[in-house]
């Protein structure tokens, strides 16, 4: 018993982390950690400058939806595009692109010359840029890991993406609270040059040029079809719509929240985004520490009603602990929904369809989060915060009371 204790400890470790045994994920890893908390700086002061300068929780939608708004228009064409030219390549491009928007906004603002529809306009461009990489970031996980540790990829994915939820934000609230919000947006733009370096340093194998005689549409309609003739598939990208349109859209009122609630500043701001980023954290470290679990389903099930039972615990709070308390449990659950659709709907998939398909799953999320801004905004702005969060919660009860009732296959669902 003694002896082999720290075997299995071992053997726990190295299950948790058991994508990082591979040398191309280790370069990924590295260098989205830092683009991302990058990112979470640039987004957690984005928020608060706007609210500054409008003092309107509306124009936080308006945020959200600029940015959404090229997830309809064009992220099922970057799907197409994933699957037809190297992912690297077109990632290395967007990438580059989204560093280049992060230095225009941190000179406008260096400039005190930035205006609301400057970030909206900068938003919007973002939007394009990201309808292009999410696609190809999503479907590049298969070229880095082997198929059997794609599900712990997708949650080490997470790991790194709410390890830089908790730090940036936080940083952030400093940052713009004693140097001003500029030198987030050029903290955002150096942090690009991590993901791009990692990139070009990999060891890939050659890219397969697909023959395609077909025309954009038709591969489309393909992958599409495969999406409605699969009934699990359909349903978990339909909890993903409603988890980014009634779950994630909490995250575009918390400037607002922080103001009119809690009577806060911009540190508090970044504290109540990191709060949320621990509790994501921490579902996504479950995930990952699990492994190949043969209950997947179960736990999304779980997830689903976890994370707007905290929101309804969330709304009438006051206080800033029992606050910050209460945004973990709903980061918690929001990333178990998150994540186990994800790796569900990838294990689902046949290659040949994944960067289309993928397009589509990321089309719905981030198209949605825009939808859920706008929405959420505006009852912020009429009916109030609190109200606002209240309405959210009891949305998402129902949406994933139905699919409990309705698909009970999800919850016997094991790959």
């Amino acid at each position: 018993m003694m002896e082999d204790s720290p075997q299995a400890g071992n053997r726990g470790w190295r299950q948790t982390f058991a994508a990082l045994r591979y040398p191309n994920y280790r370069l990924w890893f590295a260098g989205q950690l830092i683009s991302l908390f990058g990112t979470w700086m640039q987004t957690t002061a984005q928020g608060f400058l706007i609210f500054e300068l409008t003092r309107s929780p509306v124009y936080l939608g308006y945020i959200g939806f600029a940015n959404g708004i090229p997830t309809w228009l064009l992220t099922l064409y970057g799907g197409v595009i994933a699957d037809r030219l190297q992912r690297r390549t077109l990632l290395m491009a967007t990438q580059t692109g989204m560093m280049l928007l992060a230095f225009t906004l941190a000179l406008l603002t260096f400039l005190q010359i930035v205006q609301p529809w400057h970030i909206l306009l900068l938003a919007f461009l973002l939007g394009i840029a990201n309808s292009f990489d999410a696609p190809a970031r999503q479907a590049f996980v298969t070229e880095m890991v082997g198929r059997d540790d794609l599900t712990n990829a997708i949650a080490l994915n997470s790991t790194m993406f709410q390890s830089a939820t908790i730090v940036g934000p936080a940083v952030a609230g400093v940052v713009y609270a004693v140097f001003g919000p500029a030198w987030c947006f050029v903290v955002n733009g150096i942090s690009f040059v991590a993901v791009i370096v990692a990139l070009g340093l990999m060891r890939l194998e050659p890219h397969r040029r697909q023959s395609k005689n077909a025309s954009i549409r038709a591969d489309l309609r393909e992958a599409l079809q495969y999406i409605s003739s699969r009934r699990v598939v359909r349903t978990l990208i339909a909890l993903v719509a409603a988890t980014s349109m009634f779950g994630l859209s909490l995250s575009s009122i918390i400037p607002a929240w922080t103001v009119n609630v809690l009577g806060g500043d911009a540190t508090v701001n970044g504290l109540l985004y990191s709060a949320r980023g621990v509790g994501s954290l921490l579902g996504a470290l479950v995930i990952a520490s699990l492994g190949r679990f043969a209950w997947r389903g179960k736990l999304l099930t779980a997830g689903s009603f976890i994370f707007p039972a905290f929101l309804l615990a969330f709304a009438p709070l006051r206080w800033l602990p029992p606050s910050l308390l209460m945004l973990v449990g709903v980061g918690m659950g929001t990333i178990l929904v998150l994540n186990l659709c994800n790796a569900i709907v990838q294990t689902a998939t046949p290659d040949r369809l994944r960067g289309r398909v993928m397009g589509a799953y990321t089309m719905i999320f981030f198209g949605f989060m825009p939808l859920g801004a706008l929405w959420t905004g505006t009852i912020a702005e009429y009916l109030g915060e609190p109200t606002a969060v209240i309405i959210n919660a009891c949305c998402m009860l129902l949406f994933a009371s139905a699919v409990l009732v309705s698909v009970p296959d999800i919850r016997h669902k094991e790959h």
